[in-house]
Parts: C-alpha cells; sequence; structure tokens
C-alpha cells in the first residue's frame, strides 16, 4: 500500500494537468495504482479498515468466565488484583506481561457489557452572573431566649461563582422576607448579580401577588 504522501504528490500533478501516465511515474507507482487512488478519492490511511480479527490466541479465553463474576460482583474490582488471583490459582499459567492484555480485555467489557455510570454534568459559573438563595427552618436547634422557645428561620444567599454566603434572620417564607435578604445581602456582596434564583417561587409567587417577583432567575 502506497503512503499518503505518495498519493497527495500524485494527485497535485493531476490538479495542474499533468497526464495519468506521467504523474503516477513522479509518485513513484503504477498507473494502475494511481487510477485506483484517482477513482477512491482517498488517502491510503482513509482506506484502511479497522482490524476486528485476533493475531494471537487469547490467554484468559479459559478463565474468562470467572473473571466476569468477579467484575460483575465488584465493578471497581482493579486488573492487577484479578491477575495476581489468577497467577495464584493457575500457576505457570500466565507471564507478567500478559498482565496488559487483560488490562485491554476488562477495559473493553467495562465499555460493553458493564455497570452503567454515571452521568455528570459540569456547571460553568461565571463571575457576577447569579445568585442563589434559599430559606432554611432551624427549629431543630431547640434555640431559646430566655428560657422561651425562639422559632425561626434563615434567609441564605450565596454567589455561585465565589460561594460568598449572605445569611439573614426572618420567621416566614415571604416575599418581603425574599426582598429583605436579598437587599442585605447585594449590600455585603457590594455588588448585583445579573441574576438570581430561589427555589420557592410558588409560595413567594402566591405572596407577591400578580408582580412576577416569584419568577425564577429575575433579573435584578
Amino acid at each position: 500500500m502506497k503512503k499518503d504522501g505518495e498519493v497527495i504528490l500524485y494527485m497535485r500533478e493531476r490538479h495542474k494537468g499533468t497526464t495519468q501516465e506521467v504523474a503516477a511515474a513522479r509518485a513513484g507507482m503504477s498507473e494502475r495504482t494511481a487510477r485506483r487512488y484517482e477513482k477512491a478519492g482517498k488517502l491510503p490511511s482513509q482506506l484502511k479498515r479497522p482490524r476486528t480479527w485476533r493475531t494471537r490466541e487469547n490467554p484468559f479465553e479459559e478463565d474468562w468466565p470467572w473473571v466476569v463474576e468477579q467484575l460483575e460482583r465488584d465493578a471497581a474490582l482493579q486488573v492487577s488484583t484479578l491477575f495476581a488471583l489468577l497467577c495464584a490459582q493457575h500457576p505457570g499459567n500466565y507471564r507478567p506481561t500478559q498482565v496488559r492484555t487483560l488490562q485491554r480485555q476488562v477495559a473493553t467489557w467495562r465499555v460493553t457489557q458493564g455497570p452503567e455510570k454515571e452521568v455528570y454534568f459540569e456547571q460553568v459559573h461565571t463571575p457576577g452572573e447569579r445568585a442563589q438563595s434559599d430559606f432554611t427552618h432551624m427549629e431543630d436547634l431547640n434555640v431559646t431566649l430566655a428560657g422561651e422557645s425562639f422559632p425561626h428561620m434563615l434567609y441564605h444567599c450565596v454567589l455561585t461563582y465565589s460561594n460568598e454566603e449572605a445569611v439573614s434572620l426572618c420567621f416566614a417564607e415571604t416575599f418581603e422576607a425574599l426582598a429583605e435578604g436579598i437587599e442585605r445581602a447585594l449590600w455585603q456582596f457590594g455588588g448585583v448579580p445579573l441574576h438570581h434564583r430561589t427555589d420557592h417561587r410558588s409560595r413567594i409567587g402566591a405572596s407577591a401577588g400578580q408582580s412576577g417577583a416569584g419568577r425564577l432567575d429575575p433579573v435584578l
């Protein structure tokens, strides 16, 4: 098979108007070979097909069911541990260099037949873009004043990029408590983010009437 560079040289000559015979000679290939690549319109590397056959016998074929059983029991099991167990169970059957072969086979099994992996979506935060807030009930702390129970809540606001936080005292999840908490937080932050998000828009929206103040991500 010819190299990509030879075919590229041939195609350049052809684009100059050179005849197929002359272009093939300059690229160091037969006219028949040149005709084949010109007809395909692809480089040699693009015509290669991935190998789907084994070039040598699989040394772990006999013990593979046992390997799969161990992986199904503990998918995080290290290949080096599996190989050491195989060597201990079958002395003389395996060479140290064959651990790489086992690693490739286990990697293929994990991709094609192993347990599904959890999918994580990265959150990208931009400076000054967003603040998030929530209300926290504090009854579990059993706070008292002068021996009397003091039921209260905290309004918690955080800038998602810097994680700077602001907390204020309140007694109900209302629009008024939200507005007051945000105002205090912004004075503490020394600036105003582009968006604000809260998880309690239904209850807050009911308190705010039709003002729309409980919408998700209102611009401040």
